[in-house]
């Protein structure tokens, strides 16, 4: 088989921030690296999905909601994958993202989609422990540009 392109990129030397993982005809992924491979830091379970749901949430809701075609962690436990239509330009993406992580950074009150009838484990929660690494990548992700989304 094949190794797929995500195990190509050499981990030891990847660091948290926003890169193009591949383009598929008019579908750009995107590997937002929010904890360093391999460094013994990683997304808590609780976290994780909180963040998933209100990323999710606020890019769905988006002035690019009809161009999001996936917001999901990473199993690995050190990101998310964002893919995007590629009629959002690479900008307008690090722009959504940063606006994304500011909306879960300033969040409160009840996590979207987190009842029992809407959420396959949702008693699997951690605003607090969300909203951290939200605040940790907005530092990462000040002032970010097109150029730094190559791997």
């Amino acid at each position: 088989m094949k190794t797929i392109a995500s195990f190509t990129v050499d981990h030891d030397k990847l660091e948290k921030g926003m890169y193009i993982s591949r383009i598929d005809g008019d579908a750009v992924t995107y590997d937002i690296r929010m904890k360093k491979p391999n460094g013994g830091d990683y997304l808590t379970n609780g976290a994780l999905h909180t963040f998933e749901h209100l990323f999710a949430t606020y890019a769905r809701n988006s002035e690019f909601s009809d161009s999001v075609i996936y917001v999901g962690p990473m199993g690995c436990l050190t990101g998310f994958y964002l893919i995007l239509r590629d009629n959002v330009p690479h900008e307008q993406a690090i722009r959504l993202v940063q606006e994304s992580f500011r909306f879960v950074a300033d969040f409160s009150g009840k996590i979207p989609g987190s009842e029992r009838k809407e959420c396959g484990n949702y008693l699997l929660h951690d605003l607090p422990g969300a909203k951290a690494v939200a605040r940790d990548m907005l530092t990462v992700l000040d002032g970010y540009t097109t150029e730094k989304l190559n791997y």
